[in-house]
């Protein structure tokens, strides 16, 4: 496996209006497509900017919208499973 996905941590996130950034904690930032994860791209400002960093920042949390993403899987392109 690539060390440059497995020890990537996220240390802050924010939005636009068609991305979600994340911000690590080696430099680099990544923009990823809102339409690749439904619940955000259907989330209001407010509940968008409830999140939390897990696992020392290698997941994102929002409890009120049910979601889960890996930093790892962001890294490797993943999309939320229910995008076709």
């Amino acid at each position: 496996m690539n060390t440059l996905t497995i020890e990537a941590s996220a240390t802050k996130i924010w939005f636009d209006e068609f991305n979600m950034w994340v911000d690590f904690a080696d430099g680099r930032i990544l923009a990823v497509p809102l339409e690749y994860f439904p619940r955000l791209l259907n989330a209001t400002k407010e509940e968008r900017n409830k999140y939390i960093l897990s696992g020392n920042g290698t997941g994102i949390h929002w409890e009120e919208l049910d979601e889960d993403i890996s930093v790892y899987g962001l890294l490797l392109g993943n999309k939320d499973i229910k995008v076709q």
